[in-house]
């Protein structure tokens, strides 16, 4: 069920990131990037609420509240991170660097969540990132060393949001994947939505009128956000977060199938190599997880 989840919320997240990057140009990349929480949360709470005709809600504890704004906070610093490092070193080197989270995560969920990891997992998940870092096309010879350190940091961060995520689900006292998921997905993201408008209200405000007068796709992509996390989260409720963000990568994949089938661009040799190694490493996770 965690490899059904995953794969939908990879194929949503497809869809969502399409959506936003067509916002990039009209409202800024903060404004884009706040769309996912501004018009993500709606969806949310209308799916817990029709949940909650059927299902008794657990009461969330005050370790779920921390756990959540763990990740939370995470989520925006790591994306913060990951546009800096865009800035400085391009989309091909930032994408590979950001790819190093399911690494970090393993050792996360080592060290905060007490999850076991074992060598098969660890080689699982360092094969599918070299095949991830191959397929980017990243051309390192011009990357400086400081721009690296914020991409690893950056990639670390979306891995502590990912356990922070994860921990609340756990904290909940009981309930189904999905149930627990959703409440989770309900927290997370109200405290983002506090954050970033309290954010732009101070430093942006003309980004939040452009979101008010783009709302029409602003809500496809919240839509499609909101979805994807869903299922991320039903991933963590399920499994550890690293298994999840591993199979997650399987996302490179389809950006490769849909330039080689839309755009007509071959893949070179090292892309193949990685592709392989991508597949290799997402048989021997499911395999042992």
């Amino acid at each position: 069920m965690w490899v059904i989840a995953t794969i939908i919320a990879a194929l949503a997240q497809t869809g969502r990131n399409a959506a936003q990057a067509g916002l990039t140009g009209q409202i800024g990349t903060i404004g884009a990037t706040a769309v996912r929480f501004f018009f993500g949360l709606p969806f949310a709470i209308a799916f817990l609420i029709a949940m909650s005709f059927s299902q008794q809600l657990p009461v969330p504890t005050l370790l779920t509240f921390a756990w959540a704004a763990t990740g939370a906070t995470a989520q925006i610093a790591a994306t913060a991170f990951m546009l800096i490092t865009m800035r400085g070193q391009g989309f091909g080197v930032a994408t590979a660097l950001m790819k190093t989270e399911p690494v970090t995560l393993a050792v996360f969920g080592t060290v905060f969540l007490a999850e076991p990891l074992g060598p098969a997992r660890f080689i699982a998940i360092s094969i599918c990132v070299l095949g991830v870092i191959l397929i980017s096309g990243a051309s390192w010879s011009r990357a400086n060393q400081r721009s690296v350190a914020i991409g690893i940091v950056a990639g670390a961060l979306f891995g502590l949001s990912a356990i922070g995520f994860r921990g609340a689900i756990l904290s909940l006292p009981e309930g189904g994947a999905v149930l627990r998921a959703s409440i989770v997905l309900v927290i997370a993201l109200t405290m983002q939505t506090i954050a970033m408008l309290l954010w732009m209200a101070l430093r942006d405000r003309a980004a939040l009128g452009a979101i008010a007068r783009s709302w029409r796709i602003s809500i496809a992509a919240g839509a499609l956000g909101a979805f994807a996390s869903l299922f991320w989260f039903i991933g963590f409720a399920l499994t550890s977060a690293a298994n999840v963000r591993t199979l997650a990568l399987v996302e490179v994949l389809f950006a490769q199938a849909v330039s080689t089938r839309l755009f007509r661009q071959g893949a070179t040799p090292r892309q193949i190599a990685g592709i392989g190694l991508v597949v290799t490493g997402v048989a021997v996770l499911i395999r042992v997880a």
